[in-house]
C-alpha cells in the first residue's frame, strides 16, 4: 500500500530528528505531532514545479474552490501518515491569499490534528497553480491538474512531481466512475496509482 520512498528522503534531516526524539524516550503528544506535520512540509520547500506531462487547469475560479473538501485518496507521505477523515478548508485571507486548514484523525492516539497554512497563486489567478506553506517561508507546489469546472465537486491535485497526489471531493464519498477516471488520468501521467491510499471518512 505504501509507495516506494527514495533513500535520500528516508534519511533526511526530519527523519533523523524524529528517530532521535523517539529513541530518547520523549513523550508523544498531539502538539508534537502537529509540529511534525507542519515541519515535514519543509521537504517540499522550493519545489514549485509541475509533474512532467501534467498541466494546471485553466479558467480556474478561486471563489468556487473555497470551502470544505474531503480527501478521497492520496499517495503516502510523512505529514499525513496515519491520518483518516482528512479534510481541507479553504477561505480567503486579507492579503489576497488563501487560508488553508487541514484536519485529520490520528488513529494511533485517537486525537484530531489540525494544521493551518497559507497559499498564493504562482501565475495568474485563473490558473490552478498555487504555492502553499505550513511553516514560515517554505512553500510547496499545489497543482490542480483536473477539476470539475462546472460544479467544483471534485479535484485532482499534484505536488511538484509524481510522488504527491490527492483526489478531493466536496462529499465524503465520490462516485466510483469519477474516481476511476481520475486514477486513470493520474496513471497516464506516471503516478504510481497502485499505491494510492483510499482515505476513510467514517466520522466527522
Amino acid at each position: 500500500m505504501r509507495r516506494h520512498v527514495s533513500q535520500a528522503r528516508k534519511t533526511g534531516p526530519l527523519h533523523d530528528w524524529r528517530q532521535v526524539w523517539k529513541s530518547a524516550g520523549f513523550p508523544k503528544s498531539p502538539v508534537l505531532h502537529l509540529c511534525l506535520w507542519a515541519l515535514s512540509f519543509v521537504a517540499l520547500a522550493g519545489c514549485l514545479g509541475v509533474p512532467e506531462g501534467a498541466e494546471p487547469v485553466r479558467g480556474f475560479e478561486i471563489d468556487k474552490y473555497l470551502g470544505k473538501w474531503y480527501e478521497i485518496a492520496r499517495l503516502d507521505h510523512s505529514f499525513e501518515r496515519g491520518l483518516s477523515n482528512v479534510t481541507a478548508q479553504y477561505s480567503l485571507r486579507d492579503d489576497g491569499g488563501v487560508r488553508v486548514i487541514n484536519r485529520g484523525y490520528k488513529t494511533g492516539n485517537g486525537q484530531w490534528d489540525e494544521a493551518e497554512g497559507k497559499a498564493y497563486f504562482v501565475d495568474d489567478k485563473t490558473t490552478g497553480k498555487l504555492k502553499v506553506s505550513f511553516f514560515g517561508p517554505f512553500y510547496g507546489a499545489y497543482n490542480v491538474i483536473a477539476l470539475d469546472q462546472q460544479d467544483y465537486q471534485w479535484s485532482l491535485v499534484a505536488g511538484p512531481d509524481t510522488g504527491y497526489l490527492w483526489i478531493l471531493s466536496r462529499t465524503p464519498v465520490l462516485e466510483k466512475a469519477i474516481v476511476d477516471k481520475l486514477v486513470a488520468q493520474a496513471k497516464s501521467l506516471g503516478f504510481e496509482t497502485e499505491d494510492l491510499i483510499f482515505v476513510s471518512q467514517a466520522q466527522e
